[in-house]
């Protein structure tokens, strides 16, 4: 894939090497951030899957409701311009949508983007479902993610357990569920890179 430019990040090295954290952006930084998208509200779990194997790195909702967010518990993805709340990261356009999927995408994993329509109601009740969830302890990502859904309606069967396929498995089997697939042949080791340009604006890029 051809890329921006990067800039080194101090990042744990490994998708699950991450425990419960304590950072809560200001209230300023989030009304600044909020990002309203055009698309139909909608929950979306991202699941990382490692090549070959088929095992789960990571699991992570993205939510699209009043405003859209993602839901990273657990997770290692940073940038300057997306403030955090324990886990949830908000201000996700469609830029950083992508690069929070690049981000996990490399040689050794595969990201996949499964989508369920739901109304604004249910997709604003995950959002407070996961600002109240607060911050995943390292490897409960799943577990977490599954904690947060059983409180929406529609979504009350989520599992708990600690298996991102699992939990990918079930959430197929959900109605009207749609699913992409991202690859990548960067480097095992680009989780380590945050994408930025030099003079600061986001720059997105096509995915397939």
């Amino acid at each position: 894939m051809k890329r921006r430019v990067f800039i080194a990040a101090a990042l744990p090295a490994a998708l699950s090497a991450c425990g419960a954290d304590n950072i809560w952006a200001s209230d300023e930084a989030v009304r600044a951030a909020r990002f309203v998208s055009n698309e139909p509200p909608s929950i979306t779990l991202f699941t990382v899957i490692s090549i070959p194997g088929g095992r789960g790195g990571h699991t992570a909702l993205m939510i699209n409701g009043s405003q859209r967010v993602i839901y990273d518990p657990a997770g290692s993805w940073n940038h300057p311009r997306i403030p955090e709340r324990h886990d949830v990261l908000y201000g996700i356009t469609d830029n950083f949508k992508n690069f929070y999927i690049d981000y996990h995408a490399r040689e050794t994993y595969w990201v996949a983007e499964d989508t369920v329509p739901v109304t604004r109601e249910v997709a604003d009740i995950a959002i407070r479902r996961v600002e109240a969830n607060g911050a995943a302890n390292k490897s409960f990502c799943a577990v977490e993610t599954g904690t947060a859904l059983r409180g929406v309606p529609g979504f009350e069967n989520a599992p708990t357990g600690f298996s991102p396929i699992r939990m990918r498995e079930w959430f197929l089997t959900l109605p009207g569920v749609t699913s992409k697939r991202h690859r990548d042949g960067d480097p095992a080791n680009n989780h380590n890179v945050l994408i930025r340009q030099k003079d600061g604006t986001m720059t997105g890029y096509p995915r397939t």
